[in-house]
């Protein structure tokens, strides 16, 4: 997951350094941010990505009910639905992996030079 992340901030980052970054991340994608943290850290080393911040923003698990359109909120994976009990649920949210930003080192929003 590390690897696959600093893909995309490299992309994003065109070759400028990069001082934060911000994931959205489902709670089935089971993050450990201790691991997370450190195979970053080894994978971006010498990098873009060098010493960035990376703030985690956790994603609950949403499901909707096919039958009565019922919305269950929860932290794992549910089988039936909390109203009717039926099985047919469409997962909504929860299985996000999504880099949202990132802050490029001398620029801020807009694009400004920051000195």
């Amino acid at each position: 997951m590390a690897a696959a992340v600093l893909e995309a901030v490299e992309a994003r980052a065109a070759g400028r350094p990069v001082q934060a970054l911000r994931l959205r991340v489902g709670a089935l994608q089971r993050l450990d941010r201790d691991v997370f943290d450190q195979a970053f850290a080894l994978v971006g080393g010498g990098g873009v990505a060098d010493g960035a911040h990376v703030d985690v923003v956790e994603v609950a698990v949403e499901l909707r009910c096919r039958d009565c359109d019922h919305h269950t909120v929860a932290d794992e994976l549910v089988t039936a639905c909390g109203s009717c009990g039926a099985h047919d649920l469409e997962l909504v949210h929860g299985d996000d992996l999504v880099l949202e930003s990132i802050t490029v080192a001398g620029l801020v929003a807009g694009g400004q030079e920051v000195r």
